[in-house]
């Protein structure tokens, strides 16, 4: 029998900063660029459960959300509090606890610098003892860093994912064996990993709207309609899932990235910008004393296309004319026109380190 946790840490940045700034508590924070009184060309990172009352939710352009803010305010609403993003305390506080939480079980997998996957391999371990370690690791999060989080567990890391979302914020939902199905059917096929909007809206078309009506398809007739991922989609409307917690406690990546002011494809303004987020990224590996062997970069053009062009190195690496260098050469097919023959003008840039392992001593000196 396998068990395993989600642990997904309820609105982050925002938490951390309505938790470093007492004064804020109860009010509407938003983490991201600046809004710039709704001229603002970046995102929101995070928003918090009041900001989110608003409509505002991550990802959501940071011009809107202050739009909504002051829709809100008009309405007699208490106004956003807009706060840039400060990485460099939220990866310390994350590391902190991610190390407590791999603590707590055998198979430990990091899904990002908010959640991760515990799994409980241990013969002594049942849906009683998960519940009862699930409650240890949000009575312990809450009592030594002031923050909640939100626990799904399940039989697999699908319905753990899923669970998760069924009690936030602050919330713990344990789904057994037997009651996969009944916790499944009733819910939209969007809560399935792999439908996005253009798959509901595929499978609407053919009479799917919830997992209920996904599961009663037969896997002939989704593999013809979507081709392998049908297949996939069969076996998730059932609950079954059988991709492992990988073990290891480091961060899967570390990355930066810019909102330009404005969409361009001069090399005069994009260049300075780029090496400023070489050097970021390199304090952060720095700080953290990591090593990294996969450099990618992040385009997004001015429509919200976004792509990414990455590169694996031979060895492990921490040098920053290695970050400068290879991102570069990952950058310029998007300046030249190899990767953007349209000749698009650029939103936004970014780089990402993955592969990362730590570092020896002396490594950085």
């Amino acid at each position: 029998m396998r068990i395993v946790l989600h642990v997904d840490m309820d609105s982050f940045f925002a938490s951390i900063e309505e938790r470093d700034h007492p004064r804020l508590k109860g009010l509407p924070i938003v983490v991201g660029s600046d809004p710039k009184n709704g001229k603002g060309r970046g995102v929101v990172s995070t928003a918090n459960y009041p900001a989110r009352k608003y409509g505002i939710r991550s990802a959501v352009p940071i011009s809107r959300a202050w739009k909504l803010s002051q829709q809100a305010k008009k309405a007699g609403q208490p106004e956003v509090v807009f706060m840039d993003v400060d990485m460099a305390k939220y990866a310390r506080v994350s590391k902190e606890i991610m190390n407590y939480i791999a603590s707590q079980g055998e198979a430990f997998q990091a899904g990002g610098i908010d959640e991760c996957y515990l799994e409980l391999i241990s013969s002594k371990n049942n849906w009683k003892t998960a519940r009862a370690r699930a409650e240890k690791i949000r009575k312990y999060i809450k009592e030594k860093f002031r923050l909640t989080c939100s626990i799904g567990v399940g039989p697999n890391k699908l319905i753990a994912k899923i669970a998760v979302e069924d009690n936030k914020p602050d919330g713990l939902t344990v789904v057994r064996d037997e009651e996969v199905q009944k916790f499944l059917d009733s819910k939209s096929v969007r809560v399935i990993p792999g439908i996005g909007p253009k798959a509901e809206q595929a499978l609407l078309q053919i009479g799917v709207e919830t997992i209920k009506d996904l599961r009663q398809k037969t896997k002939g007739e989704l593999v013809e309609a979507f081709g392998k991922r049908g297949g996939d989609f069969y076996q998730r409307a059932r609950g079954i899932s059988d991709s492992p917690v990988e073990a290891g406690g480091e961060a899967k990546s570390i990355g930066r990235d810019m909102t330009l002011e404005k969409d361009t494809l001069d090399p005069k303004i994009l260049l300075p910008h780029f090496k400023a987020i070489a050097e970021d990224v390199f304090s952060l590996i720095k700080k953290e004393k990591l090593v990294f062997k996969t450099i990618m970069v992040v385009v997004r053009f001015e429509g919200f296309e976004t792509h990414t062009k990455g590169h694996s190195l031979e060895r492990p690496a921490k040098e920053l004319n290695i970050i400068e260098t290879e991102a570069m050469k990952l950058l310029l097919p998007f300046l030249d026109g190899r990767q953007n023959p349209k000749r698009k003008k650029i939103r936004l840039i970014g780089i990402r380190l993955s592969n990362l392992g730590e570092y020896k001593p002396g490594l950085f000196d």
